[in-house]
């Protein structure tokens, strides 16, 4: 019966078998009944097959078509070879052995019991006439040395092979050359395996360990542990057979610390052959020395040897006579290691044991269902030479067995680990040729081949994937199925399709240059290339019966893990439509937390996430109410299709109603072949037609919300640069996910306001920008949703679509989630944005400006000051400015509360005040580095602009609010408070020395003490009086000469009086000025003043010399007017 552990599936296990020779021409004449294949080798392109009737056949390989897309290279005849052999043989078995030296370029060729030699590869005799005759076996070629296979050849090197003669095994050399070297007396050998020096050898009833070099023997086990031998009691114990030598040997302390130690089984070796010093006859040439480093000689010598344990215990109850001899099969797994095979009959379970070259046991044991008639091993590595013990391997064991009742050959293949599990998995590969009949040969060759799975290329060829059938295929859905909600929306599938066109043609057309001709079959050959590329791997395992010949090739664990969720799937069809979940769960489980080694590998856990996560989302979309997916399930499905990268619009093209926000683009969606299939089979089936027709409405709530959740963790790979064909991707995601939380949205009851975590999710999309904007607001006005369409629309600054969505609300149409019932809701939900409404003139519904603050004070402060800045700032409005001013003293003072605030105030005081000269003034340097995006520094600003304004406001109050803050926090608006209050010596006094602004301390002096911070045209009511200015001059003086800074006193200083010395008096300047200064600091001063003086001189001279020459022209005129009128004689009166 077949073992319930044995897997039978061909394609489900870790090799198949792949054809290699279809027909081996097994006779010349063409009658094949009697003639079998007995032995395989390949070197090269070259393969060798001897037959039961004594011929060597030779083929050599041409490469494969370039239009086969298997790849398989063909082998042709070259030649029909008949090897010399003894004719005074009894028994004719044909070519028995191949052996293909490839570093020596020779081949030894065992028939019929003798021994020839040819040349490689054209099997041309070499040596002359020389055989060996007599012989069992020949081989115990060293695996431990390179270049045994692949394409080595003709290196000039001399291999050493061992051969199986009738009483001795003869070591034997062959370069240009054959030659003896070395007799070791065994008895009967029949197989031989060799690792360094150290040969594992079997005669037809024990297996034992033997030193080639210096001839020494540990006797290990039976083959068959019914075999009762009488020197069992010698097993463990070295015996040294050189024909000198004493035949047993007490084994002695070994010292070598560096050979890698297996884990006993059941008891510890203490010694080895390659450590043991003995004296023995020396080879008459050196075999390749041991990588063992020498050992010394343990002086004293263990009193007692520890015996190797006894065999396995064999299916048998009880020991009985031994019917037939059981073959002997010795194979290397590692370099450290040897397997043995034991048994009780050939009927009955086998026994593999692993042993290190001490014969010490190296892993646990592994069984064979039925004693084998060949046992071949496999790595996982490529070099053979470089595998070790940590890595696993595969044993391949020929044998005919009883399965169902019927006789059955194949080869059953298993892990070497297979000892650890309790119940280990097992392969049971067997052509599927009823025509063929006979046993299997197995055979590990020489040279590996490359083979190629076409499954492999199958399933991860790229192939492009069509979401939408034609309008043949389906049906339109019903139209209450295509409208959110009663008959808001009018949609129909003409109506998605041409969107769904306009799309992509609004995609197409900023792609640039048109796609090149043929552009869709060159995509798919370069996906097959790949995925063809991937395909090849290397196997060295010839397996034959009849007259074809295999390769036992690698199945891919692609092939493997893609079969087992075929039969999950399919398990529907034998139950009532439930796919088999768990043994999905169990494929990913072999993949979950594994890291993949090769691109292979890579490759395939992404096609198996995303194929068992499209099975898993058919079936969820199929379940019934009583077999509903649980939230785990659910959250498991959702990992894996996120995981697998597999393009949401093939998960969308599978959910009715939203499969409408696929946007193809011109190059399509293009999938893994093997995924492809299952989506395509689904929308054509008519399950799938029935989903269509109920739409969107006919998902369960689950279903939604996992699609919410898997569009969400979608959008989080925005920008990672994973996606190849980003812009069509998110797009779709983008209007989908918007679709999903509509639909959820709908279902939650109405005038919730934010609405729970859904709402929430809706305004967090629409707020951040979506990539399908058309789209979006097509869907928001289709679901009557305005306040998400003003935040959609808030979201590109389009401030003018914004307010025409609310007013159509504040106009009479209905916001379906009652986010917006009146003016004052959609104020408080954006104030600054909020206030324009009551701000409109044009529309219908216009506010008074003193009813609309009233309003707004009591139903929305925080728009209060939006509405205010409107009026003040756009309508001109003056009556406002003291309340407005209010508002922003008061966002200032609570400001100011926090320390943190306090300290950015004063680090920009004195971040400006070291400034060094020439530098801005105070007011510009706060415009130019204030926060564009921050209320407080905006609001200052605002302040600062009315408070040094031509605006009249209640100073007093002002002054009451600040009190309690420190002089050092509002040091401007302190300063155009203190010149409103006609306070100028106490503005001039922080211009200077809290603030360091001395130009605008100047500006101060030559405005007569007007605003400093007022706009261009400033206040123009009065002009400064002279004496202002020069008195205000006169105080600036003072206060430049009071800097803390020398050199910033000297420098402001120097300047005022140089460019302003005409308001100064040179007797008041040169009282101020310290005696130690320097004349050169004033000088310009001293200059422009004398200069002034000399003026003034001169001109005082002027005035005088022309009132001179006036005075003197006076009299002349007086003189001329006198003569004249000449003079006047007036006579004396008569009185006189």
């Amino acid at each position: 019966m077949a073992s319930p552990s044995i897997t039978a599936d061909r394609q489900d296990g870790p090799y198949v078998l792949q054809p290699w020779v279809d027909s081996v021409p097994l006779s010349a004449d063409g009658s094949e009944d009697d003639v079998k294949i007995n032995c395989v080798e390949y070197f090269d392109g070259n393969l060798y097959v001897g037959t039961s009737a004594s011929e060597l056949l030779h083929f050599f390989s041409i490469p494969p078509d370039p239009s086969d897309t298997s790849g398989r290279p063909v082998f042709i005849p070259a030649s029909r070879l008949s090897p010399a052999f003894a004719e005074n043989t009894n028994s004719r078995p044909g070519v028995q052995q191949i052996l293909l030296l490839p570093r020596v370029g020779k081949a030894c060729i065992l028939c019929n019991g003798t021994v020839t030699f040819y040349s490689l590869p054209e099997l041309s005799p070499v040596f002359g006439a020389k055989q060996v005759k007599n012989c069992g076996w020949i081989g115990g070629i060293d695996l431990n040395e390179a270049g045994q296979g692949d394409g080595v050849t003709n290196t000039g090197e001399t291999v050493a092979i061992l051969l199986s003669l009738n009483r001795k095994i003869q070591v034997v050399k062959i370069d240009e050359d054959v030659r003896a070297v070395k007799n070791i007396d065994f008895l009967g050998s029949t197989l031989s395996v060799r690792r360094d020096s150290i040969a594992c050898v079997a005669d037809s009833k024990t297996y034992a360990l033997i030193d080639v070099n210096r001839q020494l023997k540990i006797p290990l086990m039976n083959i068959s542990s019914l075999e009762e031998d009488s020197s069992s009691a010698e097993f463990g114990h070295i015996q040294n057979i050189a024909k000198d030598a004493g035949s047993s040997i007490g084994r002695s302390a070994s010292s070598n610390q560096n050979r890698p130690q297996g884990t006993s089984q059941g008891h510890n070796r203490s010694a080895s052959l390659g450590t043991t010093r003995v004296d023995s006859p020396k080879p008459e040439s050196q075999a390749p020395s041991s990588p063992r480093p020498p050992e010394e000689q343990s002086s004293t010598p263990p009193p007692v040897d520890k015996p190797l344990p006894a065999p396995p215990p064999s299916s048998s109850p009880a020991p009985r006579p031994v019917t037939a001899l059981l073959k002997p099969h010795i194979a290397s797994p590692t370099p450290e290691e040897f397997l043995l095979v034991m048994g009780t009959n050939p009927s009955d379970p086998g026994v593999g044991m692993f042993i290190n070259l001490d014969g010490d046991p190296t892993r646990p044991t592994i069984t064979f269902d039925i004693y084998p008639e060949q046992v071949v091993v496999d790595s996982d590595s490529t070099d053979d030479a470089a595998s070790t013990e940590d890595e696993d391997g595969y044993v391949f064991a020929a044998m005919t067995k009883d399965i169902n009742g019927a006789s059955h050959s194949g080869v059953e293949i298993q892990r070497w680990s297979a000892g650890n599990e309790a119940h280990p998995e097992k392969q049971w590969l067997e052509a599927g040729d009823s025509e063929l009949s006979g046993p299997y040969g197995i055979r590990a060759v020489v040279s590996s081949q490359e083979t190629q799975s076409n499954d492999v290329i199958e399933k991860l060829s790229m192939r492009k994937f069509i979401p939408f059938p034609s309008s043949a295929e389906l049906s339109p859905p019903a139209a209450s199925a295509l409208k959110p909600s009663g008959s808001r929306a009018d949609l129909s599938i003409e109506q998605l399709s041409k969107e769904r066109e306009l799309f992509e043609r609004d995609l197409d057309s900023q792609d640039g240059e048109p796609l090149p001709e043929g552009w869709e079959a060159s995509r798919t050959v370069e996906g097959e290339e790949f995925a063809r590329r991937l395909s090849k791997s290397k196997t060295r395992v010839a397996v034959w019966r009849g007259n074809r010949i295999w390769w036992a090739a690698r199945n891919p664990l692609i092939v493997q893990l893609d079969k087992r969720l075929e039969a999950a799937r399919l398990a529907e069809q034998n139950d009532t439509k439930e796919i088999d979940k768990r043994a999905i769960i169990m494929v990913l489980s072999i993949i979950r937390d594994r890291d993949p080694s090769t691109e292979l590998e890579f490759t395939t856990f992404g096609y198996i996430q995303q194929k068992a996560g499209v099975i898993l989302l058919i079936n969820l979309l199929l379940s019934t109410p009583d077999r509903e997916f649980s939230d785990e399930e659910l959250n498991a499905l959702q990992e894996v299709l996120v995981e697998s990268k597999l393009d949401p619009r093939v998960v969308l093209s599978l959910i009715p109603g939203v499969r409408n926000e696929i946007i193809e683009g011109r190059r399509g969606i293009w999938i893994y072949g093997g995924v492809k299939e299952l989506p395509e089979a689904f929308l054509a089936s008519p399950a799938f037609q029935t989903l269509y027709q109920g739409g969107i409405r006919s998902l369960q709530l689950k279903t939604l919300h996992f699609l919410r959740r898997y569009l969400q963790a979608w959008r989080k790979m925005k920008g990672f640069g994973s996606v190849s064909v980003e812009a069509e991707v998110f797009r779709t995601v983008d209007a989908a996910l918007l679709l999903v939380l509509l639909e959820l949205d709908r279902h939650s009851p109405k005038g919730l306001g934010k609405g729970g975590a859904v709402r929430a999710e809706l305004g967090a999309l629409v707020d951040g920008g979506m990539d399908c904007f058309d789209r979006a607001v097509g869907l928001l006005e289709s679901y009557h949703r305005f306040f998400a369409l003003s935040r959609l629309y808030q979201s590109r600054k389009m401030s003018a679509e914004v307010l025409a969505t609310w007013k159509r609300v504040l106009e009479g149409e209905e916001d379906d989630a009652q986010e917006l019932t009146d003016g004052e809701q959609r104020v408080r939900e954006n104030p600054k944005l909020g206030v324009q409404v009551f701000a409109e003139d044009k529309g219908k519904s216009k506010f008074e400006p003193t009813k609309a603050v009233e309003l707004l004070r009591a139903e929305a402060p925080g728009a209060v000051k939006y509405y205010l800045e409107h009026l003040v700032f756009d309508k001109g409005y003056e009556t406002y400015v003291n309340e407005l001013i209010s508002y922003y003293l008061q966002i200032v003072i609570d400001d100011l509360q926090s320390p943190a605030s306090r300290d950015r105030v004063l680090a920009a005081y004195s971040a400006y005040k070291a400034l060094q000269s020439p530098k801005p003034t105070y007011r510009h340097f706060l415009t130019e580095n204030a926060p564009e995006d921050d209320e407080v520094w905006q609001s200052r600003l605002r302040l600062l602009q009315l408070l040094g304004g031509p605006h009249e406001y209640d100073i007093a109050a002002i002054r009451e609010r600040t009190d309690n803050l420190s002089d050092d926090l509002l040091v401007p608006e302190t300063i155009i408070i203190a010149g409103r209050e006609r306070k100028h010596e106490d503005a001039l006094r922080l211009l200077v020395h809290k603030l360091g602004d001395y130009d605008t301390a100047v500006s101060y002096c030559l405005r007569g003490g007007a605003t400093i911070y007022s706009p261009i045209q400033g206040r123009r009511d009065s002009i400064p009086e002279v004496e202002q200015q020069r008195r205000l001059f006169q105080v600036v003086l003072r206060e430049f000469l009071a800097i803390d800074d020398v050199s910033d006193r000297v420098q402001q200083t120097s300047a005022l009086l140089d460019r302003f010395s005409g308001w100064f008096d040179i007797d008041d300047v040169l009282a101020l000025i310290p005696d130690r200064w320097s004349v050169d600091i004033i000088a310009g001063f001293l200059i422009g003043a004398l200069r002034r003086l000399v003026q003034e001189k001169k001109e005082a001279m002027m005035t005088r010399a022309l009132s001179g020459t006036e005075n003197l022209r006076v009299n002349y005129d007086y003189v001329v007017k006198m003569e004249e009128k000449g003079p006047t004689i007036q006579e004396a009166s008569e009185q006189e």
